[in-house]
């Protein structure tokens, strides 16, 4: 059988790329390995309706509202290779099977990696996090800590000053402010600190200090990270999809890729801000093109 459309990638882009496509009476499967960016954080912020809401909850709901459309079919299994040919794609599974697609949508999402500093990988996703508009609340007029060793640095340490007035900002002994950039940390009275950092230290997931390598202890009740990001899947590099300068998956505005039949939308593809309610919008935007161009090859 000739699927529609395949749907890599069972995180809210997909799912409601999923829900427009069957909605639209097209026949899809929805590819989900279920390992989703967001596994370590307990609550999702900013998608209204759903201010709050568990992960999982959320997708469960997600998969719920999927079932009353009997065209979509959902799969959990990895999806680790597809061929173009002729006028179609093969999809290869990790269960051994094979599929075909007329259209493929990429919402297989990015990875976050963390600067390598011991401990932080205790506190992340419970009290040190990297998106201010996510998070930014539930932290909101603490002492805060952004770590970052990159030149993103300075937009956060100003995003989260919105948040907190009490911010420190640790660069793990890189340089990477400029001399202007340092004047206007000291303007608004935050102190940087370019050490390098030995250990962070908490209860529970509960940030509670950073330790520098000379041994000054900093308290501190939580912060950001600037997180490196790479793509979660290499199907995009097989398919031959062009990246843009920051490593997301290049699109038009509709989520179409520069090789035909083959979308992108969610967080491989927008990249920031990384929250569900953005990455949701995009995978709807992805799969009405994907009903256009089907429409539009068939009529």
């Amino acid at each position: 059988m000739l699927l529609d459309c395949v749907v890599v990638g069972g995180g809210p882009a997909g799912l409601n790329a999923a829900l427009v496509l069957g909605r639209a009476k097209k026949k899809i499967i929805l590819f989900d390995e279920n390992k989703p960016r967001n596994a370590v954080t307990h609550e999702s912020h900013g998608f209204i309706t759903r201010d709050k809401i568990k992960p999982s909850e959320f997708k469960q709901i997600a998969l719920e509202d999927l079932k009353a459309y009997p065209e979509i079919i959902i799969k959990n299994q990895r999806v680790y290779d597809i061929k173009t040919e002729n006028d179609h794609f093969v999809i290869l599974t990790s269960d051994g099977l094979t599929y075909q697609s007329r259209k493929i949508i990429l919402a297989t999402g990015l990875k976050d990696i963390l600067p390598n500093i011991k401990g932080i990988h205790d506190y992340y996703g419970t009290s040190i996090f990297s998106c201010p508009f996510c998070d930014g609340w539930e932290l909101k007029d603490r002492p805060l800590v952004v770590i970052s060793e990159n030149e993103r640095a300075f937009h956060i340490t100003k995003m989260i000053y919105n948040w907190s007035k009490d911010v420190v900002v640790c660069t793990n002994g890189k340089a990477v402010f400029t001399n202007e950039q340092k004047q206007l940390l000291a303007n608004n009275n935050i102190e940087l600190i370019e050490e390098e950092i030995e250990y962070l230290e908490g209860d529970k997931g509960q940030l509670l200090s950073i330790i520098l390598k000379s041994g000054r202890e900093i308290a501190r009740a939580g912060g950001f990270v600037t997180a490196g990001l790479q793509q979660a899947s290499p199907l995009a590099q097989v398919l031959g999809c062009s990246l843009n300068n920051m490593g997301g998956i290049e699109t038009d505005n509709s989520g179409r890729t520069n090789i035909a039949g083959v979308y992108a939308c969610g967080d491989n593809a927008v990249i920031a801000p990384a929250q569900l309610i953005v990455a949701a919008a995009e995978g709807s935007k992805a799969a009405m093109a994907v009903v256009g161009d089907l429409v539009n090859e068939d009529f």
